[in-house]
């Protein structure tokens, strides 16, 4: 499932299950017309651990910039801002693609969205508001501050 230095596929997909499940945050990276732009977002990730979901609103430089390169990255991380979280936090930066949901998917994935963060309801369902889904191609898992595992989801 993927490539390791010292963690094997299965602890560090044992690693991500347990990070997307404590981290209720994320930060995502959009391109722009001439820099990369970084905007923090509540996420959500599927079972499989293939899709992330979070939301903005229409009008934000984020949706903007993935609506014209839907190429992105994720980065989930554990850090407390402590000298400790050199060897032992864990961080998880998802590649792929990105798209805004529309229908009845969207209204699927947003239950489920909401379900993880019901204090977000009136922002998730208002009318200016996307839902966007990341279709992860790779998971890059760091635990042990150097320790890389590649998680292919594609």
């Amino acid at each position: 499932m993927g490539r390791s230095s010292e963690t094997s596929p299965a602890e560090a997909l044992s690693l991500l299950r347990a990070l997307l499940a404590g981290q209720r945050l994320a930060v995502l990276a959009t391109q722009g017309p001439e820099y990369p732009y970084t905007s923090l977002v509540a996420v959500r990730a599927d079972d499989e651990l293939r899709h992330v979901f979070f939301t903005t609103t229409r009008a934000t430089r984020k949706f903007h910039y993935l609506a014209a390169e839907p190429r992105v990255s994720l980065l989930v991380d554990s850090r407390s801002d402590d000298d400790l979280d050199f060897h032992g936090a864990v961080a998880a930066t998802a590649v792929g693609m990105a798209r805004a949901l529309e229908g009845d998917e969207r209204a699927a994935q947003l239950a489920a969205f909401l379900a993880r963060h019901p204090h977000l309801r009136g922002f998730a369902s208002a009318p200016s508001s996307a839902l966007i889904e990341l279709a992860v191609e790779t998971w890059f898992v760091v635990s042990r501050f150097e320790n890389v595992t590649e998680i292919h989801m594609r």
